[in-house]
């Protein structure tokens, strides 16, 4: 049997894992008569909730061709930045990539950024142009735009010679011209076994493979994949890690060894050089750690990660209603959780605080670091999280740097001019202007991280929820000043207890309320967004006085305007350097920082003073 490795990779919402779920129901993957989930790779929760993949994941599926059969591992990549590393890592286990983009959308932030790792990599990809279906589809365009991608970014003579399929992946059929609308995916299968090299690997040598993710079993402990470069693994057979330099960093037995069949790990007896698998029963082994034989002196190189550009504090929750949601509370509990991120996660770099109670967790992005918040808010945590902030560097002439993105807005004509101003606010400069079709404009800008933080509730809001917004790493570069932050104030409860509807009421004439009547409150919490542009200290438990005159049922016809709800990553981007996000299973509130007003007054005279 052949064996083909390929990568999928696409940008957010593409349809990347749809087109995997065809690719198994045509090879045969799943029974007839078996049920299986919409987006089946998409396993975890968040992933099905959002829409995106955010954990890489292999698979496999056998295809049958002319008296042959040839296995073929799959990928699927992250499609978001954010989620970078992932990427990184996998793309050393494959030989070939499926480029899919969007007939109507065209190549977009992320899909620039794993196409270029993959073409440093040497990797020769295959172009696919999916929702071919689509009514606004403009099939020639977005070949021509991907075609200078290649250009940009530097794409040798091999890898511009690619291959092109127009396809449906909801509807599962491919074709090599753009008028197909009907058949199935034999084109896709056959360009992948003609296009994609066979695993570059030696069955003869010493068994050598480079850890490329990382996974924890409760039975089986630690997990490692990756792709056997040489030699054969068998179960049980005597192997260590080695660290990049060569060092050695344990040595063990390969007590299970797992393939890929479709979407399962299926335990084997033995391993051949180029396929993809699991390992278990090493217990300090991690990423980018080359697993051998115990004669084997010489590591397999690592691709070196990109830092992380943005950290926020995680920090225990302090608030009088800490412990009433949650039951993993205290900082060792918080400590241990962060570490096994860490661990599996190599794009993220925890730090803790002198007094223990709180640990900087850095990483590529506001979604990264949000989803990994949420995740834990799920697990039953309760934490305190800070305002994001991004990391500067000492640059070469010894000036600070500062991280810079590349940021792809499509709006809509008559907001264009709107999101050029506020964009320009930020220290932003446009590199980029052009009609996209639809009444659409295309705006590519070159922004300061810093200017972006906290910038998208407010870019909804002036695009009418109509806009689309895509940021990229793109370099780091000299600091841009400073930058101005959110225009509004807040409004503070100074009483703890339940929102009266009659208090709220006279507050709304203040601003935007985040609350609804009910709800519990403390001290020091936000419940509004300030109108002016002060801290303003209201209570909103205040009653009504019972009087002869005046009678407590007139209550009944209060009608306040429904609260500003904020998911949490509206939250955190949303909140200035002197205040929190509480998260807890149950709820996600603002609040200040220091709770009492006194305290706040002193921490803001020091701050005039320094």
């Amino acid at each position: 049997m052949s064996l083909r490795n390929v990568a999928i990779i696409a940008h957010v919402d593409h349809g990347k894992t749809t087109l995997v779920d065809q690719l198994f129901r045509q090879s045969g993957t799943f029974r007839d008569n078996q049920r299986v989930e919409e987006r089946a790779m998409d396993s975890n929760d968040l992933e099905k909730e959002r829409g995106i993949t955010i954990l890489a994941k292999c698979t496999s599926v056998e295809w049958a061709h002319g008296g042959e059969t040839t296995r073929i591992n799959i990928v699927d990549t992250p499609g978001h930045a954010d989620f970078g590393a992932e990427v990184e890592r996998i793309l050393s286990m494959v030989d070939g990539v499926i480029l899919l983009v969007d007939a109507a959308e065209g190549p977009m932030p992320q899909t620039k950024f794993v196409t270029g790792k993959a073409l440093a990599l040497g990797l020769r990809p295959i172009v696919v142009v999916n929702k071919i279906d689509r009514p606004d589809a403009r099939p020639a365009e977005v070949l021509d735009e991907v075609f200078e991608l290649f250009l940009t970014l530097e794409a040798n003579d091999e890898q511009l010679d690619f291959p092109t399929l127009y396809a449906s992946g909801r509807a599962g059929y491919a074709g090599e011209s753009d008028d197909v609308r009907s058949g199935d995916l034999t084109p896709l299968f056959k360009a992948i076994v003609d296009h994609v090299p066979a695993p570059d690997a030696n069955p003869e040598g010493p068994f050598r493979m480079l850890a490329t993710l990382l996974d924890r079993d409760p039975f089986l402990g630690r997990i490692l994949t990756g792709r056997i470069e040489s030699g054969r693994l068998d179960v049980n057979m005597p192997i260590k890690a080695l660290d990049v330099a060569g060092a050695e960093v344990e040595a063990g037995r390969a007590t299970k060894v797992f393939a890929f069949r479709g979407l399962e790990r299926v335990p084997v007896e033995r391993a051949e050089a180029g396929d993809i698998v699991a390992i278990a029963g090493l217990t300090k082994a991690t990423v980018s750690n080359t697993l051998a034989e115990p004669a084997v002196t010489r590591a397999i190189a690592a691709r070196p990660i990109d830092p992380p550009t943005l950290a926020m504090s995680f920090a225990v929750n302090d608030s009088p209603y800490a412990g009433r949601d949650g039951d993993k509370v205290q900082s060792r509990v918080i400590r241990d959780r962060l570490e096994r991120e860490a661990e599996g996660n190599v794009a993220i770099r925890i730090t803790e605080s002198a007094d223990k109670d709180a640990f900087e967790v850095a990483g590529r992005g506001e979604l990264q670091l949000g989803v990994l918040i949420e995740t834990m808010r799920r697990e039953g945590f309760e934490l305190s999280i800070s305002r994001p902030r991004v990391l500067f560097r000492d640059g070469p002439n010894g000036g600070r740097e500062e991280p810079y993105e590349t940021v792809v807005v499509d709006v809509d004509d008559e907001f264009a001019g709107t999101v050029v101003e506020k964009m320009a606010q930020r220290k932003a400069e446009m590199t980029d202007m052009r009609p996209s079709g639809g009444g659409k404009t295309r705006l590519t800008f070159s922004a300061p991280s810093r200017g972006l933080i906290g910038y998208h509730g407010e870019f909804l809001s002036d695009t009418r929820g109509t806009g689309i917004m895509n940021r990229l790493f793109e370099k780091y570069g000299p600091w841009k000043g400073p930058i101005q932050g959110r225009q509004n104030c807040v409004l503070i409860s100074m009483e703890q207890g339940e929102a009266v509807a009659y208090a709220l009421n006279a507050l709304e004439d203040r601003g935007i309320l985040f609350i609804a009547p009910g709800e519990k409150l403390y001290e020091g919490m936000i419940i509004g967004e300030n109108a002016k542009p002060q801290d303003l200290e209201v209570n909103p438990l205040k009653s009504k006085q019972l009087t002869n005159f005046r009678a407590s049922g007139k209550d009944e016809g209060i009608r306040l305007t429904p609260p500003r709800r904020m998911t949490l990553e509206q939250a955190i981007a949303y909140i200035q350097d002197d205040e929190l996000v509480e998260v807890t299973p149950k709820a996600v509130r603002l609040r200040k920082r220091f709770l009492d007003p006194h305290e706040r007054k002193r921490q803001s005279r020091k701050a005039e003073a320094a």
